[in-house]
């Protein structure tokens, strides 16, 4: 049965810029493959929100700011345990850039996370300190917009954060699996879907909502 999207619905998408498609520094496995997808499926909603990775050149989850540090190793922050990424979506860069086959033009919102140079970002709602908020739930309290559906990248990384926050706030929240891609890092991905299950998120597919 194809799912009622409601004018109170809206579609969060998340981070679909250049340093996570194939060929940029932090590629996500077929990654371009769901640009389409989500143009399709955001003709179905009113609203439509999109999320962008923007980091100073000098941010601290970027492996190039510790020494002696590789990508993808941790470290030990004030906030807790943070991995060590290769430099991306650094602002002003064609990485940090929204992808131009992106075909979205009634999105009413961009939410840009990660600029706080001490703080990585990879909720739509909250910095991983998880008290410096982005604005992204009072934009849809005022708005008074009620059930969210999220896509994009990656699934076990921002798409689960978005969404276990989105949880968190009380929203009722779903993923749309084959409009999200993930990275699977020593089993990342089978953890977020966990961690997602377990906070009742739904898992969804496109065809529930394109019929």
């Amino acid at each position: 049965m194809t799912l009622d999207i409601t004018p109170h619905d809206v579609l969060i998408v998340v981070d679909l810029q250049y340093d996570f498609l194939p060929g940029g520094s932090l590629a996500v496995a077929g990654g371009d493959e769901i640009v389409p997808l989500v143009n399709t499926l955001a003709k179905r909603f009113t609203n439509v929100v999109l999320t962008q990775d923007w980091h100073p050149a000098d941010h601290i989850s970027f492996a190039s700011q510790h020494a002696g540090a590789e990508p993808f190793s941790t470290v030990q922050l004030p906030y807790g345990t943070q991995v060590l990424w290769p430099d991306h979506c650094v602002w002003n860069t064609h990485g940090a850039q929204l992808s131009a086959d992106l075909d979205i033009p009634h999105a009413q919102l961009v939410i840009r996370k990660g600029y706080n140079r001490s703080v990585d970002s990879y909720s739509g709602f909250q910095e991983a300190d998880r008290q410096t908020r982005t604005g992204l739930g009072g934009y849809l309290a005022e708005r008074r917009l009620g059930k969210i559906y999220v896509a994009g990248l990656a699934t076990d990384f921002c798409v689960a954060w978005t969404a276990l926050d989105a949880a968190d706030a009380g929203l009722d929240v779903s993923v749309i699996e084959d409009a999200s891609r993930g990275i699977d890092s020593n089993g990342s991905l089978a953890q977020a879907w966990s961690r997602m299950e377990a906070a009742h998120i739904g898992r969804l597919m496109s065809k529930d909502i394109l019929g």
